[in-house]
């Protein structure tokens, strides 16, 4: 099955399951700043490539992305990430479509 998430901020919601608990999951990753956790200090997307030229860094944020998502995600594989120039409000719009691996 495959599952479209973007990174526009939701409200986290506790107790999800399934497909529901994947997506939310995925989100978080693509939102955190990675070295943000304290315990944790590479989960998430590395922003410093956000502040590099455009074109010559997508690469490499696409290639980030997916380490991310799927070693903090274990149940999808990354099929495609999406990456856009930053929206009107100055956010940077990533997207990933993800195969989940097992049946949820």
């Amino acid at each position: 099955m495959e599952l479209w998430v973007d990174n526009v901020a939701k409200p986290l919601k506790l107790g999800l399951t399934g497909i529901e608990e994947i997506a939310q999951n995925i989100r978080l990753i693509l939102s955190t700043p990675k070295g943000s956790i304290p315990l944790d200090r590479n989960f998430g997307i590395n922003w410093d490539l956000i502040d590099k030229s455009f074109p010559a860094t997508i690469q490499l944020l696409k290639a980030e992305v997916v380490k991310a998502v799927e070693t903090y995600e274990p149940r999808v594989k990354v099929k495609e990430v999406k990456v856009k120039d930053a929206t009107p409000d100055g956010r940077l719009s990533i997207g990933v479509l993800v195969d989940i691996l097992n049946e949820v």
